[in-house]
């Protein structure tokens, strides 16, 4: 659906993105995350063929940016940042203008389609320049999806919302991601890549890495369980020791924060062997990182490796 080979885009004497590499699938969730120009809305902008790249190639839903440029939009929707409705026309007329430039064949149906769908056909004759920035937000979403795209650019869709308004997009991202829509998102809420996508990149002018939220916790912090017990005493800490899959065990009073590999088929084992040498456990569960830690570990990093 989306692949770059070496992608670069230079303003001037700024580098903002390169040496892209990325694959991006079909149906796929993607979250695009870094900090304030990090590169992802020019990424966006690349492979919506709206600027050309300094350097390397892009294919997106077939076709390649910079030799297809027309088909390239025509296959995609994108919801920028400022939703730049016409605020003087209503709902139904800025939704009627660009359903126009896309040729969509029925207008009207799709028009009412995607206000109910997002909440917005009773109030369809009233003019945009009275919505709330969430109404403007869903009307922009609307647009961006009513020739039906396979691919879906989303640009920070849930910024400066309340929380039901962000709730209500975020409900509908999750609709369209039901249906097989590639979706292509940036964002700073780092709560909703994790709870929305599938795989996450992490870019700042260079791409530092991609995975699933999940395997990017593991890879960064391994799996680890905490065991609260009654107290902790000498027998119980030999016998954790003791245990050939426990990679690591860390106290702090009457906690144990133990290292494993395989929670699911070591806990029973590790239990068992507490409770035979006289420990009592109160609770156990594995100790979750948030995608919030894992961003900043590899913002970071990336920092040290570049140095002074």
């Amino acid at each position: 659906m989306i692949r770059t080979e070496g992608l670069s885009k230079r303003f001037g004497d700024n580098l903002a993105v390169s040496g892209l590499d990325l694959h991006v699938a079909r149906g796929e969730v993607f979250a695009f995350l870094g900090p304030n120009g990090a590169g992802k809305t020019t990424t966006v902008r690349l492979l919506a063929a709206l600027v050309a790249p300094t350097a390397g190639r892009a294919w997106v839903n077939g076709y390649e940016t910079g030799q297809d440029d027309k088909n390239v939009r025509r296959s995609l929707g994108i919801l920028t940042e400022a939703p730049g409705l016409y605020e003087r026309l209503n709902a139904v007329q800025n939704l009627t203008l660009y359903a126009r430039l896309y040729e969509v064949e029925d207008v009207a149906s799709q028009i009412e389609k995607y206000l109910r769908l997002l909440g917005l056909w009773s109030r369809r004759d009233e003019a945009v320049g009275g919505f709330s920035k969430g109404m403007k937000q869903r009307l922009a979403i609307a647009r961006a999806l009513l020739h039906e795209p396979p691919l879906l650019f989303l640009d920070e869709p849930t910024a400066a919302l309340d929380p039901e308004a962000a709730r209500r997009v975020r409900d509908f991202i999750g609709e369209v991601k039901g249906e097989g829509r590639t979706i292509f998102l940036c964002t700073h809420n780092l709560d909703e890549a994790d709870r929305l996508a599938d795989r996450v990149g992490v870019i700042k002018q260079k791409l530092i890495q991609v995975d699933s939220p999940a395997n990017l916790r593991r890879s960064l912090y391994g799996r680890r369980v905490v065991i609260q017990l009654g107290s902790v005493t000498q027998p119980v800490r030999v016998a954790v020791s003791e245990l050939s899959f426990v990679k690591d065990v860390q106290q702090i009073d009457n906690t144990l924060t133990i290292s494993l590999d395989n929670p699911e088929e070591q806990n029973p084992v590790l239990v068992e062997r507490i409770v035979a040498a006289g420990g009592a456990v109160q609770f156990v569960h594995e100790l979750h990182h948030s995608l919030e830690d894992v961003y900043f570990s590899l913002i970071e990093e990336s920092e040290q490796e570049k140095g002074p």
